[in-house]
């Protein structure tokens, strides 16, 4: 027999990333500061690589691409605290909190491909220098990021008649709709009184497709610093350019991989102040220092962008 869907009547409530009041209004001034910059930010990167031939390379398409999910990935949950703090309300219906967990999880797939696509790119500059162009065209760039963008959202597509979208959409809750920050699976699952079974076992598939492109970072840096330290490449200015170019990129990964793991690799039986700091840095902070981590440690980023403003200065 169908189970009855409790849910569909229901609105869940956000608590926001601190349950006092005080601390709410400084949080929506920092989220209301740093969201414009962190659009200019990366749209600014957009615009400077598709500009400048100079940048008309695998890493900064791939680079651009990154800055373009980071531009959707904070617009999913900031606009809604926002609002949701000048309107004194906290309520998201049933359709719009699936809504946000479906993007978030989607965005965050395309993202970790895209940064192993991006290591993978190291990998080949660096231990495959005369093969590269070869090997990175850009027929090749373009069917990878494609097929990030089809597979990231086909994991956890917005369909009833998918599995994981049909057995959370299905789930009972039992008097209590309070959500910590934003919706996603695990909050969820905390609140229902239904059986979980199926959901856990769907969230365990999530983290296994979540730890494909991590694998393929490490295997790609392993080949770099294999190559680097044990064969000795030849430092001509393609390899050290590629080498110098992998600080950046392990900065960003760092500070995604970090965040994530913060956020969902610890028991939520209680939260408190630290939570709230990685709740900010996953949902804001990593999206607005992508670009300049990436702008500020290359010199041609760096160009392209002074050019693109004084140029805008200049009309």
């Amino acid at each position: 027999m169908r189970e009855d869907n409790q849910s569909s009547s229901l609105d869940f409530i956000l608590l926001g990333v601190s349950s006092q009041q005080e601390q709410e209004d400084y949080f929506f001034i920092f989220f209301l500061l740093i969201y414009p910059i962190t659009l200019i930010g990366n749209l600014l990167i957009i615009l400077a690589i598709c500009s400048d031939f100079r940048l008309h390379h695998p890493m900064y398409f791939f680079l651009a691409n990154l800055s373009f999910v980071d531009i959707f990935f904070s617009s999913v949950t900031i606009p809604k605290m926002l609002a949701n703090h000048l309107l004194s309300t906290k309520t998201i219906s049933v359709g719009g909190c699936l809504a946000q967990m479906y993007f978030m999880i989607a965005l965050a797939n395309t993202d970790s491909y895209i940064l192993a696509a991006m290591a993978y790119d190291r990998a080949v500059a660096i231990s495959w220098p005369l093969h590269y162009t070869m090997i990175m065209s850009p027929h090749t760039c373009v069917l990878l990021v494609v097929g990030f963008w089809v597979v990231g959202n086909n994991n956890h597509p917005p369909r009833p008649r998918h599995p994981h979208n049909l057995l959370t959409a299905r789930l009972s809750f039992c008097g209590n709709q309070k959500v910590a920050n934003f919706c996603d699976i695990t909050p969820l699952l905390k609140l229902t009184c239904s059986y979980i079974h199926f959901n856990v076992k769907m969230m365990y598939l999530r983290v296994g497709v979540f730890s494909v492109p991590l694998l393929c970072i490490i295997i790609s840096y392993v080949r770099v610093f294999s190559t680097v330290l044990l064969v000795h490449v030849p430092p001509t200015k393609g390899v050290r350019k590629a080498f110098s170019n992998c600080g950046s990129h392990l900065t960003v990964v760092s500070l995604y991989y970090g965040t994530v793991m913060g956020k969902y690799f610890h028991p939520l039986t209680s939260y408190s102040l630290k939570d709230a700091v990685v709740t900010v840095m996953y949902m804001a902070v990593t999206p607005m220092l992508n670009p300049f981590i990436y702008s500020l440690r290359n010199r041609h980023t760096k160009a392209a962008l002074g050019n693109l403003i004084s140029k805008r200065i200049s009309m």
